[in-house]
Order: structure tokens, then sequence, then C-alpha cells
């Protein structure tokens, strides 16, 4: 699974706890903080990765990845086989980054990795059986709630398989064809004929 580096996402908000003070953090992306010691503030996903890689801070675990929200949504995503549960639009990549950077930070984490990839893989079947009701009728699909790594799967095989059908399917282009190929060659009029007689 490839996840971009934490500058590159919009970054949603996170809640930090500092072990010192700090004072105002003057940065080209805005101004945050001051810093005081086991009180909360809110900072950017990449600011707050940028703190724990230094050992400065520790990091509050999204309201949306905690255990009994995750159990949650995997049973309401197994229940709705057409619709999607409401997620960050990258909580794939910013679960990873957490993971990577924070894993000590989140509670119960073995549970909540195990949550997240079960809801990945209900979630991308759901893509893939949706995929497959697709026929050349369908002038438009919907997907509500779909997560930034469902999108990038789904948009190369959606543009492909609609240009496919109406390319094959569209009453303009085969009417075209019928009339190219049921039309005539036809013959150049050269005048009368003259026999050829010796002389």
């Amino acid at each position: 699974m490839s996840v971009q580096h934490p500058a590159f996402l919009p970054s949603p908000s996170l809640l930090v706890y500092t072990s010192h003070a700090t004072p105002m953090l003057y940065l080209l992306q805005g101004d945050f903080g001051p810093f005081f010691p086991q009180i909360p503030t809110k900072v950017p996903l990449w600011l707050a990765v940028a703190l724990k890689k230094r050992g400065k801070c520790t990091i509050r675990t999204p309201d949306w990845m905690t255990l009994d929200r995750l159990t949650q949504v995997l049973e309401a995503e197994r229940e709705s086989p057409r619709e999607f549960q409401p997620l960050p639009f990258h909580y794939i990549e910013i679960s990873k980054l957490l993971f990577d950077h924070a894993r000590d930070d989140i509670s119960d984490a073995y549970l909540v990795r195990s949550l997240i990839e079960d809801i990945r893989d209900v979630r991308f079947h759901k893509v893939e059986s949706g995929l497959e009701t697709i026929s050349g009728r369908t002038h438009a699909v919907k997907l509500k709630n779909l997560s930034a790594m469902e999108v990038n799967i789904v948009r190369p095989f959606m543009v492909r398989t609609l240009q496919a059908f109406y390319k094959h399917d569209s009453p303009q282009m085969i009417q075209q064809a019928d009339n190219t190929g049921s039309r005539a060659t036809p013959v150049t009029d050269r005048g009368p004929r003259r026999d050829l007689r010796r002389r």
C-alpha cells in the first residue's frame, strides 16, 4: 500500500500532548502553539508526525480510530452491501502513518489495525461487486463515501469500462456503422461506350 508523505496529504487536525513547554512555532504552513505540558494542542497531521519523530509529543488517537467506533463501522459495512460508511477521505493513509510513527499512542493497536484492514477489504469487495453491475445502459455511477485509495482503484477501471460501453452501444455510432456498411461503391460515369472494331 503506497502512502504519501504527510506534508502532501490534506492534513486533518490532531491533538498532541507535549512533555515540555514549547514556544510558538512560526512555520511556512502557519503558526502553531505555544505548547504546554499535558495540555492538548491541535496541530495538523504532518506536524504531529514530525514532533512525534523527535520524541517531543504523544498523539491522541482520532475518534474514528477507536476500537468501539471501528467495530461499529465494520458491522455497518457488512450489513449494507450497497452503502459505504463515512470515514475520513484519507483514512487508510492516516492510519498507516500513525501506525508507523505513533503505534505506542494507539490503544489496542493490534486490534485497531486488524479492524481497519477488515474494513478496507470489505469496502474493496463492495467496490468490485458494484463495478460488476455496470451495463451498457449505465450513464453515471454514484459511489458515496469512497476513500482516496478506493477512488484511485475505481477511476481507471470506470473510465475504460464506460468508454467501451459508449463506443459499442452508442446508437449514433451503430447507425453510422450500418450506413457505412450498406453504402454501395459508386460507379464513375465515363460516358457512352464505343465498340472497338478492327480496321
